[in-house]
């Protein structure tokens, strides 16, 4: 038996839930948004303090890479995230630690993922003399839509951790409020899709309403915009290789009797695939510009890259899923039979890192399903027992890559 069959990570992830529980009440009181999570950072390194770790911080973000080098050295090096920020919402779930900021809350768990991630870094720290590689803790501001992944890797605190190179595989964990406590779930191949901003303006030719003859008007030609693309999408867009994409937002006039100069859209496309991604581009631009010219109007059409779409690489996958059911037995993993059309900006750790992200179930013991709240809703809320769990797994992730990679 070699060190991972002999450690109770179960044991050794309950040991570290007290200190857990109140790391992750203390970030979801006092929350923060974006890049700069300056006094959640704060918290973390008080956290870790006396651990035998070493810190990385970059200009560009307020993250933290912490890394634990084992007693050991074969070579390996595994990487664990956690993120850290929060959304723009008003918090309404009557917690007692509910946050004191307004206008933002931890409503996608972000505070429990940057709490279980502590846990499983004092954890795995208490055996740093078992350990025959190097660990690398990814406390990660910005993902919500900020690119706090991406900046931290172009900042390179990923860089050069072991040998001159970037850790060998990379795991992350997201809480999931409406599955059962416990369960982890996952796929092999694209997990979540990629997620970029369209914008478009409609240029015309404004006058009064009661005369459209005499001026060119972008309303009705920004309608037929919004309903090509949608024909677009319904048409042509294969179900294997899916797409979709949503106007979420028409700006356009001042008041009743005035034909506007020009109309704004705005919206979102996700794809589960970098070749299906490029060519929606492809037709948002030519639908916008073609459409608006039959018209004799001018259409502009601007995306802005977000994120890629995060693709689990099957030995890691493999590699969560031994790591589920060792922990919870076969129960305790469920095979997700599709992706999901929310995105991630793990996906950039995952782009240069073959590695995995899976869910975490944390649905409240004894909520009837239709009771509990999904991520982003203001009254999220979790199973904080289960974060054991959640760290026990970060454990296991990096103690079974180090010792056997991705066998």
């Amino acid at each position: 038996m070699d060190a991972l069959d002999r450690t109770d990570w179960s044991a050794l992830g309950a040991a570290e839930l007290e200190g857990v529980v109140a790391l992750r009440r203390a970030i979801h009181a006092d929350p923060e948004l974006g890049l700069d999570c300056g006094r959640t950072a704060d918290k973390i390194k008080a956290a870790l303090a006396g651990l035998p770790l070493e810190l990385r911080e970059g200009p560009s973000t307020s993250g933290i890479v912490a890394i634990l080098r084992g007693a050991g050295d074969n070579g390996r090096c595994v990487l664990l995230r956690g993120d850290m920020d929060a959304l723009p919402l008003d918090e309404e779930t009557g917690l007692a630690f509910a946050s004191k900021n307004a206008g933002m809350m931890h409503a996608c768990g972000h505070d429990a993922h940057s709490a279980m991630l502590v846990g499983a870094a004092r954890a795995l720290a208490a055996r740093r003399d078992t350990l025959p590689g190097t660990i690398a803790f990814m406390f990660q501001p910005g993902e919500e839509g900020h690119h706090g992944a991406r900046y931290m890797i172009e900042d390179g605190l990923l860089d050069g951790i072991v040998a001159g190179r970037r850790p060998d595989a990379a795991f992350a964990l997201h809480i999931w409020p409406t599955l059962e406590r416990g369960i982890v779930a996952g796929r092999a191949g694209a997990l979540l899709a990629s997620a970029d901003t369209l914008k478009a303006v409609i240029r015309g030719k404004g006058g009064h309403a009661a005369m459209p003859h005499d001026a060119l008007d972008p309303i009705p030609v920004a309608c037929e915009i919004v309903m090509a693309l949608q024909a677009h999408i319904a048409r042509t867009v294969p179900v294997g290789d899916p797409a979709i994409l949503s106007i979420t937002k028409i700006d356009a006039g001042t008041t009743h009797n005035i034909i506007p100069d020009c109309v704004e859209l705005l919206g979102t496309v996700r794809a589960l695939s970098e070749t299906r991604r490029a060519a929606v581009h492809a037709a948002f631009a030519r639908i916008v510009e073609h459409v608006a010219a039959a018209h004799g109007l001018i259409g502009e059409a601007r995306i802005e890259e977000g994120y890629p779409v995060t693709v689990n690489d099957p030995r890691a996958t493999a590699l969560v899923r031994r790591c589920a059911e060792t922990l919870g037995g076969e129960r305790a993993w469920t095979e997700l039979p599709l992706q999901t059309m929310g995105a991630e900006d793990f996906a950039f750790v995952l782009r240069e890192i073959p590695g995995a992200m899976a869910f975490l179930g944390v649905a409240p013991e004894g909520s009837e399903p239709d009771a509990r709240r999904p991520l982003h809703n203001t009254g999220m809320v979790l199973d904080e027992a289960t974060m054991a769990r959640g760290v026990a797994l970060h454990c296991l992730f990096a103690e079974s890559f180090l010792a056997k990679g991705f066998g």
